[in-house]
């Protein structure tokens, strides 16, 4: 029997390191949305606010697998904690000097995004030693996705509060303030301080040179592409009914969606080899999208927004044990951000893709982008099954935990070990 959430909660440290990796990866999740409300309020037009959202995105997706490999080299506290106060220092130099002269603007944001700490692929690393077994682990890495809908639900919202209490200025302030507390708190933690990489092969590539986690990468970064058309193709969707609020709606059931999914799929004990579940919940998920683009009533595209959103959390969690079992020995927190970025890479094109698709023929081929991105990362999960089924590193099945040196994680897994 799975444990349940509670369970995994109670767990010694669990509990704790959650909620320190969400309120640290606070500033990730709403500094475009901050960046955009601060660069209007000191005049500036929506393309430089958009210029400077999209660097400051471009560089986080940048620095995330740079940073991750160094924490599997020098470990947690001495790699997370000084990137999280120079992200915090970037945003300050941002809100103080402002957009003019923009050369400064801009360089703020890079050491902003650049420094962002890899905690979401950090705190996936800490997962096996923190609960031992593997059903338990397995439910975490779902409690953790939908942890995430939830923080990208409000985290925005807690911005709009900042800013209506005090400024635009103060929230970016608040927030890496926020973001650097809770970097603290995980890093201080006994999980973070003992914990170890496994050794690693010297390799320019680090994890990249495992096919099977370059098959998965290639697959979420159309299930990226496919979640950021849905942001485009809803605001159009809106227009077309004349509410704005119909684009909230659309968006606050997908994150439902997601929480129901992810809760259901981490709630029971899954077997069976990973890589062939995962090519099913993809499938699924793409099957959710293509509905969206028959654009009923807000009713009932309230509803299929809901439905289509079931299966991204399972199939993130899902992704989440198939990194570990094919990441190369030692570099487990540098795969993971190589899947955080990725995805992110995807769901900045999406809007790219799915907007000319609007301008071209309206609502429904933005939508139809999405359905398109879910069907192109199934179609990459298949023609690659040779390497991802039940593979592990170097082509071998996975029998045990190579980076678990106490032998205190079942087999299957890889994310470090404790010193």
């Amino acid at each position: 029997m799975a444990a349940g959430y509670g369970e995994l909660l109670r767990a010694r440290h669990a509990a704790r390191l959650l909620c320190g990796t969400l309120v640290g990866r606070l500033p990730s999740a709403t500094g475009h949305i901050a960046i955009v409300l601060f660069v209007r309020s000191e005049g500036g037009g929506y393309a430089l606010a958009g210029a400077l959202a999209a660097v400051y995105g471009l560089a986080t997706a940048v620095g995330q697998p740079l940073l991750g490999r160094a924490v599997d080299l020098y470990g947690q506290p001495r790699v997370m904690l000084p990137a999280a106060v120079l992200s915090g220092i970037g945003m300050t130099a941002l809100a103080v000097v402002g957009t003019d002269p923009l050369l400064p603007a801009y360089a703020a944001v890079v050491v902003a995004g650049m420094c962002t700490p890899p905690l979401e692929g950090g705190l996936r690393a800490l997962w096996p030693g923190v609960l031992g077994r593997e059903d338990r682990v397995h439910a975490a890495y779902a409690l953790d996705a939908v942890a995430q809908e939830v923080m990208f639900t409000a985290g925005p919202l807690l911005v709009t509060v900042f800013v209506a209490w005090w400024s635009p200025g103060a929230a970016l302030l608040v927030i890496n303030v926020l973001g650097v507390l809770g970097a603290l708190s995980v890093v201080v933690s006994e999980p973070s301080r003992r914990w170890r990489s496994a050794p690693r092969e010297a390799h320019w590539l680090g994890a990249l040179r495992s096919p099977g986690l370059l098959a998965l990468l290639g697959s979420f970064l159309f299930v990226g592409v496919a979640l950021g058309s849905i942001t485009v193709a809803a605001v159009a969707y809106a227009d077309d009914h004349g509410r704005e609020s119909v684009y909230g709606w659309l968006m606050a059931a997908l994150g439902l969606g997601a929480l129901i999914g992810g809760a259901v799929y981490g709630a029971r004990r899954w077997v069976g080899e990973p890589e062939r579940r995962l090519r099913v919940l993809v499938g699924l998920l793409a099957l959710g999208y293509l509905p969206l683009s028959l654009t009923p009533g807000v009713a009932a595209m309230t509803g299929l927004a809901v439905v289509s959103g079931v299966f991204l959390a399972p199939a993130l969690a899902c992704a989440f044990v198939v990194v570990d079992r094919h990441a190369p020995p030692g570099t487990v927190t540098e795969a993971f951000s190589w899947l955080v970025t990725v995805f992110g890479v995807g769901a900045a094109l999406g809007p790219g893709v799915a907007g000319p698709a609007v301008e071209w023929g309206g609502t429904a081929p933005g939508f139809r982008v999405a359905g398109a991105g879910g069907a192109a990362a199934l179609l990459v999960l298949l023609a690659t099954a040779r390497v991802l089924n039940g593979r592990g590193r170097r082509g071998v099945p996975v029998v045990s935990s190579e980076n678990d040196r106490n032998g205190a994680v079942e087999p299957g897994f890889s994310a470090g070990h404790q010193a």
